[in-house]
């Protein structure tokens, strides 16, 4: 197969699709790969150091999509790229179609294969090519969270640790998933009074067990949101429905009540936001400010530690990426079940329950759209 991996062009996105040793790895397959000219740059990875594993690197983003039968990378296509995709050309990345409509309709009119990372989901439900990103994005959480805090930059003047005599921040955990876990370490870690709220007692249970005792657990709903918010100096969205747009866990009337400079850090706006008066934001400009509280939420977190982001994303996708590449994607979904979960958009064809409930469209099974492929 050919492998194509372009140059991501999201505003401040440094990651790329496939680190030079993925190239090795598919040379060792058999497979052709085609890398756009300083694609890598942003993680650390030259040029020459594709080359050197094999790979041939093409000067722009159009002779890479032109090239490839299998797209590798890292966040969904803009709308620069939408004119470039193929056909039946696989697209292997992620793609959060339930916040994006016009995406939707785009990978809609294209008729490409849309496999995306977020929904690769294993029997246990586990997803395990979103869960590296997820741990990334859980600890950079308290991270921008308490600099956000700062006076200079409209929080509220706390450091999240404290100091001896003076009580620390209060940091409220939303969902105890891997997001939500990951967050809730750092902050203990840094010394934050944390309180992680989830609907499942059982996970709760398991967080008890091994989280220190700067963290607390409480089940999550309405009312107990409500009173934790008021004391709450940064409040961490770490909710998660696979595939689908997350709830609004914060509504804009809940804002009246926090204290002014509260940091809201929604890890969830690539999935359309836990809080209600959350928008993507970027890198470049990464906060706004309503009724006083600080909003961060920009959608792709880890683009701002592209090394770590790079190898921790290829060291899970890559097995998966050499299936595909091995054995058409049609094979590779009837052989692995993970694999099939991950389509979402197939020749035209909404494939995938979330992103169908999301817009209101049909949804079509993913056996009689990969049959009709076969035909």
């Amino acid at each position: 197969m050919i492998i194509g991996v372009p140059k991501e062009i999201k505003n401040n996105e440094n990651r790329v699709g496939l680190t030079p040793a993925g190239v090795a790895e598919f040379r060792k397959h058999g497979h052709e790969v085609y890398v756009q000219a300083t694609a890598g740059n942003g993680s650390g990875f030259s040029d020459a150091e594709y080359e050197q594993a094999g790979a041939t690197v093409l000067p722009t983003i159009a002779d890479v999509y032109g090239k490839a039968e299998m797209i590798v990378k890292v966040k969904e296509p803009i709308a620069s790229e939408y004119p470039l995709i193929k056909e039946n050309q696989l697209l292997f990345t992620y793609f959060h179609f339930a916040s994006g409509e016009e995406l939707t309709h785009a990978m809609i009119e294209r008729k490409a294969v849309c496999l995306a990372y977020e929904t690769v989901e294993l029997p246990n439900r586990a997803l395990p090519l979103l869960i590296p990103m997820s741990e990334v994005a859980g600890r950079m959480a308290p991270q921008e969270g308490a600099k956000y805090l700062e006076k200079p930059l409209k929080g509220r003047g706390i450091l999240l640790g404290g100091v001896p005599g003076v009580k620390p921040a209060e940091v409220l955990v939303l969902g105890a998933g891997i997001v939500g876990t990951q967050a809730a370490k750092i902050a203990a870690g840094l010394g934050a009074k944390v309180t992680v709220m989830d609907i499942s007692l059982n996970r709760l249970r398991e967080l008890d067990d091994f989280m220190p005792k700067n963290v607390v657990t409480q089940y999550s709903n309405e009312y107990n949101i409500r009173e934790a918010i008021k004391t709450a100096d940064l409040i961490i969205g770490a909710v998660l429905i696979p595939g689908a747009k997350a709830p609004h866990l914060i509504t804009r009337d809940m804002l009246k009540t926090m204290r002014p400079g509260t940091v809201l850090v929604d890890v969830a706006v690539d999935q359309g936001g836990c809080i209600e008066t959350c928008r993507p934001t970027t890198h470049e400009d990464p906060t706004f400010i309503i009724d006083d509280i600080v909003h961060y939420c920009v959608a792709n977190m880890p683009g701002a530690v592209p090394y770590t982001s790079t190898l921790a994303l290829t060291n899970a996708t890559l097995p998966y990426a050499v299936k595909l590449a091995n054995l058409g994607w049609q094979e590779a979904c009837r052989r692995d079940e993970a694999l099939r979960l991950g389509l979402n958009v197939v020749h035209g064809k909404v494939v995938y329950k979330g992103v169908a409930d999301a817009f209101g469209l049909p949804l079509e099974s993913v056996e009689s759209v990969m049959e009709a492929a076969v035909a």
